[in-house]
Parts: C-alpha cells; sequence; structure tokens
C-alpha cells in the first residue's frame, strides 16, 4: 500500500467474513483497517496478542467484551480503546446489516 490514500476509498463489506487491509507495516508496528458487517468473536473465543493495540471505530456500532472489566464496552464513531498486550478481549458483536469500520494500530514486539 502507498504512503497515502483515504481510509473509506474502496471499502466493501463482506457480509461473510471481516476484511483486514494493512494500511502500513514495519518491524513493530501495523497500522490496519477492519471492515466488519454483523462479524463477531465466536463464542468462548478470545484475542490473546502478544503485542499492544490501540484501535478506534470510525463508522458502524460495535461491542468489545475485554477480560477484566463488568459488562461490555458499547463503541460508536470517534470511540477508540487501548489494549496493553496480553489483555484478552473479543468482539461481541458489530451492527448487522450496516458496515463497519475500525483503525487498528497494533505495536510492539510481533506487530
Amino acid at each position: 500500500m502507498t504512503g497515502t490514500g483515504n481510509i473509506f476509498s474502496g471499502v466493501m463489506p463482506n457480509r461473510s467474513m471481516e476484511v483486514f487491509t494493512t494500511l502500513h507495516a514495519q518491524p513493530g508496528l501495523r497500522i490496519e483497517r477492519i471492515v466488519s458487517a454483523g462479524q463477531a468473536s465466536p463464542p468462548g473465543v478470545w484475542l490473546d496478542q502478544p503485542q499492544a493495540e490501540w484501535v478506534l471505530l470510525l463508522e458502524g456500532g460495535a461491542a468489545l467484551e475485554i477480560e477484566g472489566e463488568e459488562g461490555l464496552r458499547r463503541m460508536a464513531p470517534g470511540d477508540y480503546v487501548w489494549l496493553p498486550p496480553r489483555r484478552r478481549h473479543r468482539v461481541a458483536w458489530t451492527e448487522a446489516g450496516r458496515t463497519t469500520i475500525w483503525l487498528a494500530v497494533h505495536f510492539g514486539t510481533k506487530a
């Protein structure tokens, strides 16, 4: 991918799976756009990443379940969350019938 662009360019939701697009990568850093359309983490499946992640919801709606937090963290456009390394989390839901666009910044030893 080039060094410039538009985060919303070419967004085409896939109703059967999330679409991950790497916008920039270098050792220790990965920036990606994630396009969801009603997807969620499978029941009982948690993400447990060795790197930190900062994620911003740009469009749509979603809820995250974060280990150690009570209840779901509902997210609307403009909301962001910092997830330190090894903080288990999962996507509880993304809005069905509506495109949800995330910007995720992964950094650390294995970004």
